[in-house]
């Protein structure tokens, strides 16, 4: 009896060891190392069961633009211009926030292809919100499927960013008109 128990407490403290050493690789640069789910106010719940999943908070997926920036859903994220860089503040408030949702984080962020720094401030809502290079990051409304790009260059001020955090200027390869209408967010 003592035997098996030994046994049974070996192969225990090998399968934690295991699982450990797995949640502790995450590839990221910036600082973040492991995180809680990801979620956004823009997040389906499929989407954040993939990030309790473990999937990376931010990585890069390809798009008409090329590769920029997604989050655990492959939705695009973007920079609003109206932020600045590093001053730990979001400038997007009131009507905006329903249109531009956070990309929030309840842990530290994870990545995935990313070179730039990541990191997080306090978002409009208590919440963490993530940064990239400085930038708060935000999904757009609009995107409805992982890859849409309709919040590039919307109203002069909204784009989406490369893995080091630098914002990407082009126009998608066929626009759904993401550059149009409405107020000044």
């Amino acid at each position: 009896m003592m035997r098996s128990t030994r046994g049974l407490g070996a192969l225990g403290a090998v399968a934690l060891v295991a699982t450990l050493a797995a949640c502790g690789s995450s590839g990221s640069s910036g600082g973040g190392t492991s995180a809680a789910p990801a979620t956004s106010s823009g997040m389906t719940s499929s989407a954040a069961a993939g990030a309790a999943a473990g999937k990376a908070t931010l990585s890069i997926t390809k798009t008409s633009l090329g590769p920029v920036v997604t989050g655990p859903d492959g939705r695009t994220v973007y920079q609003y211009d109206k932020d600045t860089k590093g001053s730990g503040k979001t400038a997007c408030s009131g009507p905006c926030v329903s249109k531009w949702p956070a990309v929030t984080v309840a842990g530290t962020p994870k990545v995935m292809g990313i070179t730039g720094k990541v990191g997080t401030i306090k978002g409009m809502n208590g919440e963490k919100q993530v940064t990239l290079d400085g930038w708060p990051l935000y999904y757009y409304a609009g995107d409805g499927s992982a890859g849409d790009v309709n919040g590039q260059g919307f109203k002069g001020i909204w784009w989406a960013l490369n893995s080091k955090g630098a914002k990407v200027t082009t126009s998608p390869a066929s626009s759904t008109g993401g550059g149009k209408g409405g107020s000044s967010y």
